[in-house]
């Protein structure tokens, strides 16, 4: 099956929220959390998804690290949102899924985001 989602003046986590709900399949009466469900979820206006918040673009770190020593990488909301709006709603997405390979097979098979609408990519 495939959803679409509008993300377009609703919050980040709501839309994480309910993509990563049917993602995994929970809507759907035969759940198995073992099983990847059939459903594809596409998210449109990534560009125009709100947070709550003033202060919040400037207060919210992503962080990442190499692995090296001094390696810890952080950047902000609004510099991530910025260059790619599509990878703050991937990664809230991802932090709403099991934390195991299941995740990255749903993710890199079931999940598609579009800054605008489907025209531009």
């Amino acid at each position: 099956m495939k959803y679409t989602i509008d993300a377009k003046d609703r919050v980040l986590g709501r839309v994480a929220t309910e993509a990563a709900h049917i993602l995994r399949g929970k809507n759907t009466p035969d759940f198995e959390p073992n099983k990847i469900p059939h459903h594809t979820v596409t998210i449109v206006n990534a560009a125009a998804v709100r947070i709550t918040g003033s202060a919040k673009p400037l207060q919210k770190i992503y962080k990442r690290f190499s692995g090296y020593p001094s390696g810890l990488k952080k950047t902000s909301y609004e510099k991530v949102f910025a260059k790619d709006p599509r990878k703050v709603i991937e990664h809230a997405v991802r932090g709403m899924l099991p934390k195991n390979k299941l995740a990255k097979r749903i993710l890199r098979s079931n999940l598609v985001i579009y800054k605008h609408e489907k025209e531009e990519q």
